[in-house]
């Protein structure tokens, strides 16, 4: 199964953190699973380490690529068509990261790793 992290899933099991329930962290550390980590996670980690409101997340916003390269999970890059999806999503949810991953979920039919119920509202597939 190929499998979409939302970005606090993705800090959760680099991590370690309690919070990633038993249940994602077998579907995340089943080989057989294609994990996958979005430029937008990489744009909203070091976003928000640079504007102060996730400053733990300093060493991972610089070094992400290793991180993702180590746990050996694969990069979805935003297209074309991912930027138009994400900006035609209608409602009032305004936050860029989630509209991206949400569009990038629709269009590549990829269910997402998250506990965040607006992926949901959008007709996400989520695991969780």
């Amino acid at each position: 199964m190929r499998l979409l992290l939302d970005t606090h899933a993705l800090l959760w099991w680099l991590w370690d953190d309690a919070n990633l329930p038993a249940s994602a962290r077998a579907l995340i550390a089943d080989p057989e699973n294609e994990i996958l980590v979005s430029a937008a996670s990489a744009w909203e980690i070091a976003t928000k380490a640079r504007l102060g409101k996730l400053p733990e997340a300093g060493d991972i916003a610089e070094r992400l690529s290793a991180y993702v390269s180590q746990a050996g999970f694969a990069t979805l890059e935003i297209g074309l068509a991912h930027a138009q999806s994400a900006g035609a999503l209608p409602g009032p949810h305004r936050d860029p990261f989630d509209r991206m991953m949400i569009a990038q979920s629709r269009l590549e039919s990829l269910p997402v790793m998250t506990r965040d119920p607006v992926f949901r509202e959008y007709g996400a597939e989520c695991l969780w």
